[in-house]
């Protein structure tokens, strides 16, 4: 079996669709695909619905938190999505979303650089907007190469001249919500330094005491030795293991399937979880 436990749709800043997404991850030779859209489900109703014949969909999303200053992502998998504690959690985060946008989009007209409003919501289209399209709209007006590029102390990284900090959860905070809703708590890219600072390992024996199921080792921001290290901290903490591409469409470089999980490790979540289960495809449309 392929598994691929982390990707990304235009519910938040993926470029493709959710039904383009299933149906590629099924092209691409994968037997399950999670859809983990930041701080949002609004995507898994379009999955389900074209999801075709031999591929299964996880549901999930990933919860923007923040812990010492320390901006983190939690995957959570397989919750209830109505369960009102986490619903009413991801909706606090996604309403400060337009507003940080608007903030970083003055200070980029303050740097000189001419991005507006319209462009940002352009580009997000029906998504939950995010930096991805910020840092999307600096692409469009030749400002950076790539997104990847937007994401440094020059422009949008923590701490960046046009960065605007957005209501984060606490990760303990997370875990208990996640764990309220049936679901499963995987701490994502948990050393991806490209991305800026990240916690420290004992913050990560915190969180696993605190009822952490995972972390994602397999994932392009790690190199091999980080993987390795992770491994370690892993086996010491009694955690899952994860892999996964962290699939964004067009938007970054990974594609659908480049690191995956082992089937043991899946079918152990889904013994976990009791929010939701998951769905195999019927040929949807």
């Amino acid at each position: 079996m392929r598994i691929d436990l982390h990707t990304h749709s235009t519910a938040s800043d993926g470029t493709d669709t959710p039904a383009e997404l299933v149906r590629k991850a099924a092209a691409a030779g994968l037997d399950v695909v999670a859809l983990t859209d930041h701080d949002t489900t609004r995507g898994h109703a379009e999955a389900v619905a074209a999801l075709p014949e031999g591929l299964t969909l996880v549901t999930g999303a990933e919860l923007s938190c923040r812990i010492d200053g320390v901006s983190m992502h939690m995957l959570a998998y397989l919750f209830d999505p109505e369960e009102p504690a986490l619903l009413a959690e991801r909706e606090l985060v996604r309403d400060d979303r337009v507003p940080r946008a608007r903030g970083m989009i003055e200070k980029l007209n303050a740097l000189g650089v001419p991005v507006t409003w319209e462009q940002v919501a352009r580009i997000a289209g029906d998504g939950s907007v995010g930096r991805p399209h910020v840092a999307s709209a600096l692409v469009e007006l030749d400002v950076v190469p790539t997104v990847g590029d937007a994401f440094t102390k020059d422009w949008l990284a923590d701490g960046g001249r046009a960065y605007v900090e957005k209501h984060e959860t606490d990760p303990f905070e997370a875990i208990r919500l996640i764990k309220g809703a049936g679901g499963v708590a995987v701490f994502a890219h948990p050393a991806a330094v490209k991305r800026g600072r990240t916690v420290p390992e004992s913050t990560i024996a915190e969180l696993a005491a605190a009822g952490l199921d995972g972390i994602e080792v397999d994932h392009m921001d790690h190199d091999a030795d980080t993987r390795t290290r992770l491994r370690g901290i892993a086996g010491e903490l009694d955690l899952l293991v994860t892999g996964s591409s962290d699939y964004h469409g067009s938007r970054k470089t990974c594609v659908l399937g480049e690191y995956t999980t082992d089937p043991e490790v899946y079918g152990e979540i889904t013994r976990r979880a009791f929010g939701a289960f998951p769905v195999p495809g019927a040929g949807g449309a």
